[in-house]
């Protein structure tokens, strides 16, 4: 007659070796757990590791979204933590939940498209090419080099002080 194929984890549980639908639900739910719980504290200690001062930091992960908690001790130190966590892969938003310890104006965020650099998105926001460096001291310690950006990567634009 020949060979005959199914669908190997279909059909009845004659083995008994198989699991309910409500079983395999209750364990893909804990393994999502799991991996959230994961993401989290890998964000939780990327963000620490460069060094942000984060009263009570507390981070948590909804499929491709960071909720982030805490006090920070400024407007730019809170903005680097949102960039840090919204410019990891697998994060497509953050929800800032956040307080800060001193007021600040809030800085904008530029998108890098590709073709852009530093000095072009001076100009655009500045004015003036030459005030790259403030863009690059604004995005440190997350920026190592003004040329090392990438299409997507999110920067804090701060006002300039006049």
């Amino acid at each position: 007659m020949g060979l005959f194929s199914f669908i190997k984890n279909a059909g009845a549980k004659v083995f008994g070796i198989g699991k309910t639908t409500e079983e395999e639900a209750a364990e893909a739910a804990v393994k999502v757990a799991e991996l959230a719980k994961l993401k989290a504290d890998k964000l939780t200690n990327a963000v620490e590791t460069l060094g942000f001062e984060v009263l009570d930091l507390n981070i948590e992960v909804d499929g491709d979204t960071a909720k982030v908690w805490g006090q920070a001790d400024s407007q730019a130190t809170r903005e680097k933590v949102i960039l840090v966590l919204g410019n990891t892969e697998g994060i497509a938003s953050v929800d800032d939940r956040m307080t800060v310890e001193i007021e600040e104006p809030v800085a904008q965020f530029h998108t890098v498209v590709k073709g852009d650099y530093l000095s072009k998105i001076a100009k655009k926001y500045y004015g003036n090419a030459m005030k790259y460096p403030v863009i690059f001291e604004a995005n440190k310690p997350m920026l190592t080099d003004p040329d090392k950006i990438y299409p997507g990567q999110v920067l804090r634009i701060p006002a300039l002080d006049e």
